[in-house]
């Protein structure tokens, strides 16, 4: 089997994460790398390797980054976000599922757009609730730090996806750990039997 049938997917699911924290800033890595040759795009999304796209997703990838760092326009980002950040996940998954025939490469790329979503709505709560706490003044930091996250995930995805395996996995066997307790309900109320008594 190609390699590039299961690693495209796991491209994927790391863009659409990506673009769930700014929608440009990953599609430009995408455009990037395929425009030094590392990765190659599906023929629909070639498009993102010319000069003219490269420039205006550069233009909005920075517009959006200082934005961001902005109180008010950051929430202002985070409303057309709810729309946009998807969109960019789709178009981003899509390009980088060359390997898939269509339609299942469109297909795959409309699922992986509710990662972004998903990354999205954490990233809205936490904006939320640092600017309810801090009065603002911590946004501009979480910030800087959701630009490292969204530019060291895009930059994985196009130049190790095999890497994103071993995050998932992480991530699988964290939130296992991290299993609720059990209701008292839940446990043994029968008494202890008299021959383990002392």
């Amino acid at each position: 089997m190609d390699a590039t049938l299961w690693l495209a997917p796991l491209a994927g699911i790391a863009l659409a994460a990506a673009c769930g924290l700014r929608a440009f800033l990953p599609l430009l890595v995408v455009g990037l790398a395929a425009r030094a040759g590392l990765i190659t795009l599906h023929g629909g999304a070639r498009w993102m390797a010319g000069d003219l796209a490269l420039v205006a997703l550069g233009v909005a990838t920075v517009l959006e980054i200082l934005g961001d760092k902005v109180p008010v326009v950051d929430h202002l980002l985070d409303a057309v976000g709810t729309i946009v950040r998807p969109m960019a996940a789709w178009v981003g998954s899509y390009a980088v599922l060359s390997a898939w025939p269509t339609p299942w490469g469109q297909l795959a790329a409309v699922g992986l757009g509710s990662v972004a979503v998903g990354v999205h709505l954490l990233k809205a709560k936490l904006r939320i609730g640092s600017t309810a706490v801090t009065a603002g003044a911590a946004n501009p930091a979480i910030s800087t730090a959701e630009d490292g996250i969204a530019l060291g995930t895009a930059a994985l995805a196009v130049l190790a996806p095999l890497a994103i395996a071993f995050i998932l996995l992480l991530v699988a066997v964290w939130i296992a750990r991290r299993r609720p307790p059990a209701l008292p309900s839940e446990r043994s109320d029968r008494p202890t039997p008299l021959s383990s008594r002392p």
